[in-house]
């Protein structure tokens, strides 16, 4: 990426406003993020203010190699983190992002707050407080150190298919075996046709929505390549999945409908957790 060249990250650990932010380098483009804005009504598809676009890429340009504008972004995307309000706390930007185990009385346990990086500190807590609770026999915990799928002792040189660990020479052999699943889904986008497939058979992907969205991430990484990707993933879904044109109308259509919400707009609004890529 010409806004951030190399491999390092940057992380701005005071903006103006007493935020953090990320700037990560992620398939040659940047990541840049996150925002902070509380909510009185939550949407299953949450979509960025534009204050908080504005906000990103004013404080970016303190950083980055080069100014970034609103024609640089190539996708938008917003996610709602659950955090536990005390009552003398004013804003998102002081909140714990820690978690909180409440039991009521009647003996239900409730687990509040965390982040996805203490995912298993949050559930040892929980399965902690619950063996307690229930006066259940202490058994040591094998999940400490157990290996997740694709674990590799030494890191190997895998290129674009380094992120799918030992799962990439899997995906290599598809390719040896079928040349023309090498093509890229997109020119401006790193995943191939082998990626879709691989994504099929092997991870349970069934909609478009999961190609492009859950597996491949081509939709956080470039979304307007993404939807027009949209009809050869639905093919490759159908063919391996035996559904018929009507479904893959169907399933483009329902994909453009999601993607809206991730296609920045060209103006920006004056300026009042998001982020964006570059």
């Amino acid at each position: 990426s010409s806004f951030l060249p190399g491999d390092s990250a940057i992380m701005v650990p005071h903006t103006k406003d007493g935020r953090v932010l990320f700037a990560i380098p992620w398939h040659d483009h940047a990541l840049i993020g996150t925002t902070d804005t509380p909510l009185d009504n939550v949407s299953e598809e949450p979509t960025p203010f534009e204050s908080e676009i504005d906000f990103i890429l004013e404080t970016a340009d303190q950083y980055l190699h080069k100014t970034p504008s609103r024609s640089d972004i190539r996708s938008i995307f917003a996610g709602i983190r659950p955090l536990v309000k005390t009552e003398d706390t004013a804003n998102t930007a002081a909140l714990s992002r820690d978690h909180t185990i409440h039991i009521a009385h009647s003996g239900l346990m409730t687990i509040c707050g965390g982040k996805w990086t203490t995912y298993r500190r949050m559930a040892e807590d929980a399965v902690n407080h619950a063996a307690m609770l229930g006066q259940l026999e202490d058994r040591p915990c094998p999940t400490r150190n157990l290996r997740i799928h694709g674990w590799q002792e030494e890191p190997m040189e895998t290129g674009s298919l380094a992120h799918y660990g030992a799962d990439a020479y899997a995906i290599r052999d598809l390719i040896r075996d079928t040349p023309n699943l090498m093509e890229t889904l997109h020119p401006e986008l790193p995943q191939t046709l082998a990626e879709v497939v691989w994504g099929i058979r092997e991870e349970m992907a069934r909609t478009v929505e999961d190609v492009l969205s859950r597996r491949t991430r081509a939709l956080l990484l470039h979304a307007r390549a993404a939807v027009e990707s949209a009809s050869n993933v639905a093919a490759l879904l159908a063919e391996e999945l035996n559904r018929d044109q009507e479904w893959q109308n169907d399933q483009v259509q329902s994909f453009k409908d999601l993607a809206r919400g991730y296609l920045p707009s060209p103006s920006s609004s004056p300026p009042g957790g998001r982020s964006e890529n570059l």
